[in-house]
């Protein structure tokens, strides 16, 4: 046990918290190393981006996970949560751009080894601090093994992965269709595009057969790619159309022939039912020109601007270009209308450049035969997603995929392994290139690298050391839980079940805890624009991490949003201030040799509160079991703050200030063990005061991380006398909420008389009704004899409160708070026989919820006719 020291009057997390989470990570608490001897738990952290600054979406996850962890720990598991950080190929290489042209240099003027040099520059300057910023939000991450996911060990992992995809025929090199940024100058993967409705317009094009005749009107919304166009597609059961099958049209402004195709592909109800071909421009058209062997032309270079196959408008921008098609349309009389149209528009989901598909040469993973088994995984019930609900957005991402563009026009990132050979054109995919071609000419390598995501989905196992089989992958390999947000469901979390399957060829964790995002105290998207964001480490500075941390966590719930304000910041402060002063307030009123509670010598008080915490204990931990913490924290916020602090801690009082030792010693005993049981529950929430509340606890270890999570003690559950404490206390209330009514002053005291057929259970506890209820003295019998006709009547549940009118209140007063709450007897009995009355609810609800319904009825009544009575007797 640590040396004991006072504890400090005011809590200060601005004195407390560096201090603590250093030693902690000084003593290696947060390390793990695989112990045969203990079952593993192994968490694998959502790798933040080099770029990155601490926001609220990661001071929520990594809250939930270090919860987790801490409970994990505390539970005897051997806990890894493994740290680590993502390069993000296209965030940082803009960032470093930016950077450079500050310096007046470009890329092309430093080449590719000095760019490089620059941003490892860069990730040592930046890299590290979002790590810095989570360890002050307290995450225990293990900060030993922290990964970087263009570290070397990264770096074999995905050279492995692809040149053994690439040698199973899954990943392969082609002209296709991708998302290409302008302005990033990139390609882009499906799930890197961000589709917004915008509003636009429909132009509807003519386009003249060969022989003069009016041919087909053809809808597009986007104009300037019809100077690629090598085709106009019909569906073949189309009657209106099927005279021109196999004629040829007229491409206005290019004056190009091409050729009408039919293809079932063309919706007849859609338009006009007739489909402009631009092979090199659109996913679907190129689909559909392979088929029927249509000309491929491209007509925009890689910044969307015309080339020299559009003719007249090269060296025009995209949309410049539109402009002017659509004016020279109109002057030829080509253009049939044009009409207001909404429609979803891809757009970079870094830049917010509106993307252009485009025909290019890529690499490419074949993902259909790749997803079957991490399909499985899911429907077999192997992998879970809490909530289940988001495991229909996981299947209808893995159901629908598309071969995924793996290939980006970047310099910053893991570099393609592929080899080519100039003179013979052989290409090598290989771990370890050969110094020349098999025909002698000199090779170089593929400029490209590979998309961020591609090392983020090995990151579960490429982190524990694969692909060598090191003792870590062995042990703490699949992990237990990822968490993360809904956003990122395909863009990340089905790609790493992928790899999972197919490099380790098992499950990479077995649950997916999907979170929400947070939203200001309106329910709105927190941005830049709104200007509504909040700063954690703002709230930090101003209330600590543990306030930051529990405001988040209590009330959010499993894939839900959750809202976030200054207001519930505060709030919590207040609560951690309740819990240091509840803390304080027992540790002056103990000594350091107190001993775990004796069951002979607990008084009834006692008994209720050890009985309501191994309630707690086993509601908690089953709650964090179902990653339910929003939940566990508002159990333990009520708990704290009325059964233990509002209640027990003044039940305690009369014996603590008392002249019985024993009895002293007993409310001692209990009020520490209690208050250690709530710390260590409190521990994974709020990490640094219940630390420094736990070392000032007789016999607490020397540190509150390393305790043992508590668990249900039998001796502690008591019934009979749990539940007579818990009567007393609605006793107490009820008569506090009456002289609150009449604005009584707690100095005025007046007899209490109960009437009660539970003699028993009263009288050992008057002593408690005396002292919280204020009064001068309580008697407790069986019948009303005696009882003042103008005293103040009080109904619960199982006797009736007396108190002498005299010197508290009217009788008017009375009478009308009686009959106050007759009325409100009356509406809960006509709203339980309503439900009664409903069919279907009796029909369809358990039999114990309508027995329910009944017991509370025939409770009302007899509650009712009593205040009824009571009413009569004071009116005379």
């Amino acid at each position: 046990m640590p040396e004991y020291k006072e504890m400090e009057k005011v809590y200060d997390p601005a004195k407390v918290e560096d201090r603590l989470y250093e030693k902690w990570e000084k003593a290696g608490l947060f390390h793990a190393v695989p112990d045969k001897d203990k079952e593993p738990f192994s968490i694998v952290i959502p790798p933040p981006n080099i770029t990155g600054q601490l926001h609220m979406g990661h001071a929520l996850d990594n809250t939930m996970q270090d919860a987790i962890i801490r409970f994990k720990r505390m539970q005897g598991y051997c806990t890894l949560w493994m740290p680590g950080t993502d390069h993000a190929s296209i965030a940082t290489e803009v960032k470093i751009v930016e950077q450079m042209a500050e310096d007046g240099v470009t890329k092309d003027d430093i080449g590719r080894d000095g760019f490089l040099e620059r941003a490892w520059q860069w990730k040592e300057k930046y890299g590290n601090r979002i790590v810095e910023q989570l360890k002050k939000l307290g995450t225990s991450c293990d900060w030993e093994r922290e990964r970087f996911t263009m570290d070397q060990g990264c770096n074999n992992a995905v050279v492995e992965t692809f040149v053994d995809l690439y040698e199973r025929g899954l990943i392969y090199r082609g002209d296709r269709i991708i998302n290409w940024c302008p302005d990033c100058c990139t390609a882009l993967s499906d799930a890197e595009v961000e589709h917004e409705d915008k509003d636009s317009f429909l132009w509807h094009i003519r386009y003249k057969e060969v022989d003069g005749g009016d041919g087909v009107v053809v809808a597009t919304t986007r104009p300037e790619t019809m100077l690629g166009d090598t085709g106009v597609a019909v569906n073949p059961n189309d009657d209106r159309y099927k005279h021109l099958i196999g004629k040829n049209l007229i491409l206005p402004l290019m004056n190009r022939e091409i050729e009408v195709i039919a293809d079932e592909y063309v919706d007849m109800e859609f338009g006009t039912g007739v489909v402009k071909m631009t092979p090199a421009h659109d996913p679907n058209d190129f689909e559909v020109g392979a088929r029927h062997g249509l000309e491929i032309i491209r007509v925009m270079d890689d910044a969307a601007i015309i080339n020299e196959n559009g003719g007249k408008y090269q060296g025009m921008n995209r949309f410049d270009a539109r402009k002017m098609i659509e004016k020279d349309l109109e002057e030829l009389g080509l253009l049939v209308k044009k009409e207001k149209y909404n429609h979803s528009v891809g757009h970079c989901y870094r830049c917010s450049t509106v993307i252009e598909p485009i025909i290019s040469k890529q690499w490419f993973v074949d993902m259909k035969p790749l997803a079957e088994p991490a399909i499985k995984a899911v429907k077999s019930g192997d992998i879970t997603f809490v909530p289940d609900r988001f495991s229909r957005v996981y299947f209808n991402w893995m159901e629908n995929v598309r071969d995924w563009c793996i290939s980006r026009q970047l310099w910053w990132g893991h570099r393609i392994p592929a080899y080519y050979c100039d003179d013979c054109q052989e290409i090598y995919v290989t771990k370890n290139p050969p110094d020349k071609c098999k025909c002698g000419g000199s090779l170089r390598q593929d400029e490209d690298v590979l998309d961020t995501w591609f090392s983020s989905g090995l990151w579960p196992f490429s982190t524990m050391g694969w692909p060598e089989n090191t003792a870590e992958l062995d042990y703490f390999y699949p992990t237990n839980v990822l968490v993360t947000a809904y956003d990122i469901i395909f863009f990340w979390v089905a790609r790493m079940v992928v790899f999972g399957y197919s490099q380790m060829k098992e499950k990479p964790f077995s649950e997916v805890l999907i979170h929400g995002i947070v939203r200001d105290d309106q329910g709105r998207k927190m941005s830049k624009s709104l200007g509504n964001g909040i700063d954690p480490l703002e709230v930090i500075d101003k209330y600590g991490a543990d306030a930051l941390r529990f405001s988040l966590i209590n009330g959010t719930s499993p894939g839900n949003d959750m809202r976030f304000s200054w207001s519930k910041a505060e709030a919590t402060r207040n609560f951690a201030n309740k819990l240091w002063n509840a803390s304080r307030f027992v540790l002056m009123n103990v000594d350091q040799t107190v001993k775990t509670p004796n069951t002979e010598d607990l008084d009834m008080s006692d008994k209720w509160i050890l009985t309501r915490l191994q309630s707690l204990i086993s509601e908690i931990t089953l709650h964090m079991d179902k990653y339910e913490m929003g939940i566990c924290a508002q159990k333990l916020y009520d708990f704290i703050w009325s059964e233990y602090c509002d209640w027990f801690i003044e039940m305690a009082k009369t014996r603590l200030y008392g002249d019985n030792e024993k009895e002293k010693e007993t409310a001692q005993s209990v009020l520490v063990y209690v208050l250690s049981a709530l710390l260590r529950m409190m521990h994974p929430f709020m990490p640094f005061i219940t630390e420094e509340a736990y070392l000032h606890l007789p016999g607490s270890s020397d540190t509150i991380m390393m305790a043992p999570w508590p668990t249900v003690v039998d001796e502690f559950v008591f019934g009979k006398e749990a539940y007579a404490v818990s009567e007393v206390m609605e006793v107490i209330r009820a008569v506090r909420n009456v002289r609150a009514e009449m604005n009584v002053v707690p100095s005025v005291r007046a007899k209490v008389m109960l009437v009660t057929k539970q003699i028993e259970d009263y009288a050992p506890l008057t002593s408690y009704i005396e002292k919280l209820a204020w009064a001068s003295s309580v008697e407790v019998k069986e019948d009303k004899e005696g009882v003042d006709d103008n005293a103040v009547s009080l109904v619960c549940s199982t006797c009736e409160v007396f108190i002498p009118l005299a010197e508290l209140i009217d009788i008017e007063k009375e009478v009308e708070r009686l009959q106050k709450e007759s009325e409100k007897l009356q509406g809960e009995i006509k709203r339980a026989n309503a439900k009664l009355n409903n069919q279907g609810f009796v029909a369809k609800a358990p039999e114990k919820v309508v027995e329910a319904e009944r017991a509370k009825i025939k409770k009302y009544e007899g509650m009712l006719t009593t205040i009824q009575e009571r009413i009569s007797g004071l009116k005379g």
